[in-house]
């Protein structure tokens, strides 16, 4: 007899429980009986929900696991059809889509704005150098 995966956690679970069950019975000798006996109603109410639940297959899922700060997620469901990875990355191509559309609309809007301070200076009535001569900037002030 082999132990599978499943089985492997069902057992270790199953430990788990039972070290948790040891605890819980060594603190419930503390309480107040009133107390005591709720909660070992409500662990005997436990114990029947997961004999039943236990007879059901193990259906495995997508788990967030939150350690320190950070969330991690794992499980899932690896027998995905095609349409359903491509539905999956289709939020990430159009996010992609739209960054370089912004990019690109941005680079025109620049050199639009480029190609026309270059035209205005080339229409003006002084010659580009000027705008070199350290002297035009006294000029300019004299203007005011």
């Amino acid at each position: 007899m082999t132990n599978t995966a499943p089985t492997l956690a069902l057992t270790r679970q199953d430990q788990f429980g039972r070290r948790v069950a040891a605890r819980l019975d060594e603190g419930a000798s503390q309480l107040p009986h009133d107390l005591g006996e709720r909660l070992r109603a409500a662990r005997m109410q436990a114990v029947a929900r997961r004999k039943v639940s236990s007879l059901q297959p193990v259906r495995t899922g997508v788990v967030a696991v939150s350690a320190g700060g950070q969330a991690t997620l794992g499980g899932g469901d690896d027998n995905l059809s095609l349409w359903q990875r491509i539905a999956s990355a289709l939020p990430l191509i159009v996010l992609l889509a739209g960054l370089v559309t912004i990019h690109v609309v941005q680079n025109e809007r620049r050199a639009r704005e480029l190609a026309d301070v270059d035209a205005a200076l080339l229409i003006d009535d002084l010659p580009p150098s000027a705008y070199a001569d350290p002297g035009f900037v006294q000029f300019l002030k004299a203007g005011d």
